[in-house]
């Protein structure tokens, strides 16, 4: 008994300690690379020359009920071939534990044509967003103290409002996105009882080029990092990535990634490291991408890496008007 007892504290230590990073909304996780930059980036509604529905499930494979997982479906196109105006919309579930959280939230941006002969597109975005967390701290109380009158407040609910900004600019086949997630701050801890707003203020920062050879039956590079600061820790981590494009017959696209994140906050015992492979395939309109997630270092939080697939559809294709990088022209049209 005792030894239950100890191993429901630790459980409970470490989750606890993760709890304000599971609030942060919408994690920021690599299936960007899926051609799936809206996850991040709200700038990025309405961007290309197709609409695009994308569904993603991200699970840590332990054989546990309770083992981490994610899952989201978004959608974001122009209102129409000739409008500025991009619309966009996400719905997600994101669970680690005793904690989980719902959200859904809905995006405005407006691309503005920069002229010239090249592609030139100047973007503005802002996104609301609805989320409701929840603690459900029932499989911490041993056989025989559910009906304690004690114990009260078992499953907590809180839920709270926020709204992110972004820009971005594409010249070419270059591209450069700017966001600010969660400017209202608006979460609280429900491990507390205090009321007092979280800071869940985070700056995302992408830049990125696409190296295309005009050949379509060379392979095609487009490097790029992404840098993310947490304002209320200072903590930096940065993706460096690359991805590989290689053209089939009949339009369709063979592709893989691979990302390395390293952070940057100054942790005496060990940074945080993660290396993640990506490997897709574009089948006319229909993307189908694998992505694992490994943990790197001596100390890791798991046995297991993280496992993602992500589906998507392009809907109502037109055709490019200048050349830039995939994710303006999809399927390189």
């Amino acid at each position: 008994m005792k030894i239950f007892k100890l191993s429901l504290l630790i459980q409970f230590v470490i989750f606890a300690t993760i709890s304000i990073k599971a609030q942060e909304t919408l994690p920021v996780y690599s299936d960007y690379l899926s051609d799936n930059v809206y996850l991040l980036h709200p700038a990025a509604a309405g961007i290309g020359n197709c609409a695009k529905l994308r569904l993603t499930h991200r699970a840590q494979w332990t054989g546990s009920d309770e083992a981490p997982s994610l899952q989201t479906l978004s959608y974001h196109s122009r209102m129409s071939a000739e409008s500025n105006v991009g619309l966009g919309g996400i719905v997600f579930k994101d669970r680690n534990g005793y904690h989980s959280q719902i959200g859904a939230l809905a995006t405005f941006a407006y691309h503005i044509n920069m002229g010239g002969d090249n592609f030139n597109q100047l973007s503005f975005a802002l996104s609301g967003m609805f989320t409701e967390n929840k603690i459900d701290e029932t499989n911490f109380i041993l056989p025989g103290q559910l009906n304690d009158p004690v114990i009260t407040n078992l499953v907590r609910a809180e839920n709270y409002y926020n709204a992110d900004f972004g820009m971005a600019y594409h010249y070419k086949t270059g591209f450069a996105y700017l966001t600010v997630k969660n400017l209202l701050l608006s979460a609280r801890d429900l491990n507390s009882s205090s009321y007092e707003s979280l800071n869940l203020r985070r700056y995302l920062f992408s830049l990125g080029y696409f190296f295309d050879n005009e050949n379509p039956n060379k392979i095609k590079l487009e490097p790029s990092v992404m840098a993310q600061l947490i304002e209320y820790n200072a903590s930096l981590t940065v993706d460096f990535n690359l991805k590989a494009y290689r053209k089939l017959e009949n339009d369709n696209i063979l592709w893989a990634a691979v990302s390395y994140r390293q952070g940057f906050d100054g942790n005496k015992i060990q940074e945080l490291s993660q290396f993640t492979p990506i490997i897709g395939i574009n089948l006319k309109n229909v993307l189908i991408s694998y992505t694992y997630t490994h943990q790197v270092g001596e100390i890791t939080f798991a046995n297991g890496g993280f496992h993602q697939f992500t589906l998507g559809l392009d809907l109502f294709c037109k055709t490019p008007r200048q050349a830039a990088c995939p994710n303006i022209n999809s399927n390189f049209r």
